[in-house]
């Protein structure tokens, strides 16, 4: 049996047996990966070869959201450097589907949907809370797991509320960026227009992902240039049919 087997520590660096990648993006990828301490499939982001430069924000994705300790943020179970000295962190395996991919499919009903972006704007005011602007909210970083559970992913570009009065993230390591920063289609029109941004961002991406909830749509179609061009421009979201009166004000 396996409760029979004595748990021992693997050599240094053989914990993580890596497995199949599920995920990647401009600086990193995830994969399912063997915890051979806790006998369990883990989900391990680690920095893509030769993407150095993003190191740092790497280590402080994983810091943050390990402080963000609420049941619709993903869980950060351990962090470290591998090998070849690229950082890691591992964290709770979803098995799942992203909000994206779920929105697409045909259905009776969107409203187990709009549930789970209710379930996101609670995760959200949590962050919020402590201080924290996620800047990156869109249906690609929203699990929606097998039994129900929502989680919000990808705390990459996550910043420090400028009026919280909690300053915690003084303590995670600086990101350097230029220009607007988030996913253009989602992002709010201030971040297009690259000023700083506030938990009203949030929230204002927050409307985008509820409006492609019901609509099944992109809030902005086209290619990134048109999608910020719109956004900077302020151009408002089309209005969402065969809704009650009531929610589609939300939206708006």
């Amino acid at each position: 049996a396996v409760d029979d087997v004595p748990v021992e520590a693997p050599p240094p660096g053989d914990r993580y047996v890596l497995r199949g990648v599920i995920g990647q993006g401009g600086m990193g990828r995830v994969r399912v990966a063997w915890d051979a301490i806790l006998r369990r499939e883990v989900a391990l982001k680690e920095l893509l070869p030769g993407n150095d430069r993003h190191a740092g924000r790497l280590q402080r994705e994983a810091w943050v959201t390990a402080r963000l300790d609420h049941p619709g943020i993903i869980a950060v179970h351990d962090a470290g450097v591998l090998e070849d000295g690229r950082p890691y962190y591992t964290m709770r395996l979803v098995r799942g589907q992203t909000l994206s991919r779920r929105r697409r499919e045909p259905g009776p009903s969107r409203r187990p949907l709009i549930r789970a972006v209710l379930a996101v704007c609670e995760a959200v005011g949590a962050a919020h809370a402590a201080g924290i602007v996620h800047r990156d909210l869109k249906p690609d970083n929203i699990l929606l797991g097998g039994f129900g559970e929502v989680q919000v992913v990808d705390w990459g570009l996550a910043i420090a509320d400028p009026s919280a009065a909690e300053r915690w993230m003084e303590e995670a390591p600086p990101l350097h960026e230029a220009g607007p920063v988030g996913t253009p289609a989602w992002m709010s029109p201030e971040q297009a227009r690259g000023e700083a941004a506030t938990p009203r961002s949030d929230v204002w991406s927050l409307g985008a992902v509820l409006h492609a909830v019901l609509t099944g749509a992109s809030p902005y179609p086209g290619d990134a240039e048109a999608q910020l061009a719109a956004r900077i421009h302020g151009r408002p979201l089309a209005e969402v049919p065969g809704v009650s009166a009531a929610l589609a004000a939300l939206v708006t």
